[in-house]
């Protein structure tokens, strides 16, 4: 007879340490070490901003930042965030400003039913900072291709990180280093 004991899973009630960066704070936290960042965010630390859609990296209403890299937190043990920076939609206003990204959301109406708008705007964030990216549409539809708004507000969504990134300091229309070689 075999022993499967090397093979099993941790009991469901072990818990392991997690030491991370949360929207700026330092946080500990005891996490099952099966639990996804998602469920750790929404169910254990109460931020309801972070969607749960598909559950499958397939919709991007979870989207995230870690060390600054936008990702599905669905598909990311929370585990694996030890020592890391995650910013959440809750993380990315300052002193009570709104980031341009919300801010230009909510000026261009980028939402209609809003469920879709956290993922869509993290995703933003992180493609306006990433100098890889092209600034035109095409390279901005491309970046967020990974984020379903099911009320279909892309034009809208569109015009807001365009506006976005003139507010960030970026010119729409100056090709970007990466664009030109």
């Amino acid at each position: 007879m075999m022993d499967d004991s090397a093979h099993s899973p941790r009991p469901s009630d072990e818990t392991v340490r997690l030491d991370f960066t949360l929207n700026g704070e330092p946080r500990t936290i005891e996490v099952a070490p099966n639990a996804v960042l998602l469920d750790v965010l929404r169910e254990q630390l109460g931020l309801g901003g972070t969607k749960k859609g598909c559950d499958h990296g397939q919709c991007g209403a979870c989207t995230v930042h870690v060390d600054g890299l936008a990702m599905n937190s669905c598909l990311r043990l929370a585990i694996m965030c030890q020592g890391q920076q995650v910013t959440t939609i809750e993380g990315l206003a300052k002193d009570g400003q709104l980031h341009p990204v919300q801010q230009s959301f909510l000026e261009c109406d980028a939402y209609q039913c809003g469920y879709c708008t956290p993922g869509q705007m993290m995703s933003a964030t992180a493609l306006l900072a990433d100098d890889r990216i092209g600034a035109d549409d095409a390279s901005v539809k491309e970046a967020m291709s990974g984020n379903i708004c099911r009320c279909g507000a892309y034009k809208n969504i569109l015009e807001a990180i365009q506006q976005a990134r003139v507010q960030l300091g970026h010119d729409a229309t100056t090709p970007r280093k990466e664009d030109v070689a």
